[in-house]
């Protein structure tokens, strides 16, 4: 199907949420300063990064805008109207901004191919951006024309029993919201078990090198510290890899609630399943994004897999 129009995804910058935060310009350079001079920056202007961050972000989605025009139908949506936007199956999308905002982009697309731009790479690593502004506009005249290839990256889903979805690019926590201690039963490859811990991970191939690592440096940081054990890698998942990994944080063992179920891979053909314990305060977030979650409190259960829907990026 040729694409009828580019949907470029933007977002607010660091600078306008302080001004969001703390009503006007002058008072957020004020506070951010004011926080400089008390971790002893006297004479650095700790709010001119910010601004310079703004200044940048803007020439180069100005830019952006401006080249994509020129190429096709551009409509522009900031990445807070997401939620509300209806994609169309001819829809372009272009995202400017950090990997973040593939992540959030990529929940609300069935399949829409993206094209990932770099608006700093000065700054910005950007792991999942593979465009910078001067090569945007060739990538998607490549894409356009059919000849761009495409990554396809797998997405984690969580289905409760009363039919609410919820999927991650990079991960799920099931727990409790304040990361206290959550009960719930767990049920992998015809096992079950009781459990009183601070959550589970579950990660996709793209998200394995961020919270996921940070499980495995935790477990290796105690082996060192008390001198036991060699060192486990993390496992190493293709962002299209079909199965994920699951981690148990901080698993607590009581007389019921037990630790032999704490880590897996979740397929197709062994799917991860949980049931809440917990009266109130159960949660299930995808992405660190704990503002939007699924309840998930007793009389809840949850089915993590592999979800149908994937994410297409294009690649240089």
């Amino acid at each position: 199907m040729p694409f009828e129009k580019i949907v470029l995804v933007t977002r607010k910058t660091r600078l306008e949420g302080l001004v969001e935060k703390y009503n006007t310009r002058p008072q957020a350079r004020f506070y951010i300063n004011q926080s400089a001079r008390h971790r002893g920056e006297e004479s650095r202007d700790a709010f001119a990064f910010y601004q310079q961050e703004h200044d940048v972000y803007y020439r180069a989605t100005e830019r952006l805008q401006n080249e994509l025009q020129r190429l096709l139908k551009v409509q522009t949506v900031e990445r807070a109207f997401l939620p509300n936007f209806l994609f169309t199956e001819a829809d372009l999308v272009v995202t400017v901004g950090v990997d973040g905002l593939v992540v959030n982009t990529a929940k609300y697309l069935h399949g829409q191919p993206v094209i990932a731009v770099n608006p700093d790479p000065e700054h910005i690593d950007g792991i999942l951006l593979p465009y910078t502004v001067d090569q945007a506009a060739g990538a998607v005249s490549k894409a356009l024309a059919g000849t761009q290839h495409i990554r396809s990256v797998s997405m984690a889903e969580a289905r409760l029993n009363d039919g609410q979805t919820l999927l991650a690019f990079n991960d799920l926590f099931i727990g409790v919201s304040n990361h206290t201690s959550a009960r719930y039963a767990i049920r992998w490859a015809g096992k079950l078990e009781n459990h009183s811990s601070s959550g589970v991970i579950v990660s996709t191939g793209a998200g394995s090198t961020g919270w996921l690592s940070s499980m495995f440096n935790m477990a290796n940081g105690i082996a060192l510290g008390f001198g036991s054990g060699s060192p486990v890698a993390p496992p190493k998942l293709a962002w299209d890899a079909n199965k994920l990994v699951f981690v148990v944080r901080e698993p607590f063992v009581s007389r019921t609630s037990g630790a032999e179920i704490v880590c897996g891979e979740i397929s197709a053909e062994a799917p991860l399943t949980l049931e809440s314990l917990m009266p109130e305060k159960g949660v299930i977030f995808s992405d660190g994004v704990d503002a939007d979650f699924l309840q998930f409190n007793s009389g809840s259960t949850a089915t993590i897999g592999l979800s149908a829907r994937r994410t297409n990026l294009f690649v240089g």
